[in-house]
């Protein structure tokens, strides 16, 4: 039995990692994608902090999920997941108060991030600690991983830098329009489409 559970649990982590990954199949959470993908620093923080943030709150919501009336169920997943995003934001102004500052509203705005609610809704509040525990951190690392990538394209042919280092040389003048949003939903629907063509090639390979 606990190696049927534990075989479950990680099905359900690469599912939510890469079947149902929230940027390239379920277009979740793409504002922050758009927004602070410009810089892979910010990217990084940015999707820790959502993971993060998704990863404890689905699971104190799957901890707690019988005690929740059915009527007042979307507040309480609201209070829970605004909680400790407001932990998130002010840990960040405390020990990385520059990148706080660059990412702006941004941090706050995870509360209305459709990732979180998405999973507390579909999977947390129906399913036991552990595998909510797993989801979420497979929900919330394919967003981590999605976010690297738009953000390493957009930096380095952007400014031709990565983590603000500078990798091109000098003769490199940056493609302007990656670091503009237009340049972002040419690079996020590259990345959707590419992420799409490798899932389902390698779905047929397995069947």
């Amino acid at each position: 039995m606990e190696s049927v559970t534990k075989s479950k649990g990680f099905t359900y982590f690469i599912e939510s990692l890469w079947y149902n990954n929230a940027t390239f199949s379920m277009v979740l959470g793409i504002c922050s994608a758009l927004a602070v993908t410009t810089n892979m620093r910010n990217a990084l923080v940015m999707g820790l902090s959502v993971t993060g943030v998704l990863i404890i709150s689905s699971t104190v919501l799957s901890a707690i999920r019988s005690m929740i009336p059915e009527r007042v169920r979307l507040i309480t997943f609201m209070l829970i997941i605004s909680t400790f995003v407001i932990m998130a934001d002010f840990l960040l102004k405390v020990y990385l108060p520059t990148i706080s500052k660059a990412l702006g509203p941004y941090v706050g705005l995870i509360i209305t991030n459709c990732i979180l609610m998405g999973r507390a809704e579909a999977f947390a509040i129906k399913h036991a600690v552990w595998h909510s525990l797993l989801d979420s951190a497979g929900s919330g690392l394919g967003y981590l991983g999605s976010i690297m990538v738009i953000a390493t394209i957009r930096e380095l042919l952007g400014s031709g830098s990565l983590f603000g280092l500078r990798i091109l040389g000098s003769w490199w003048q940056g493609w302007g329009l990656l670091m503009m949003p237009a340049g972002a939903f040419f690079i996020l629907g590259f990345y959707i489409m590419t992420a799409n063509i490798i899932q389902k090639r390698f779905m047929n390979r397995c069947k």
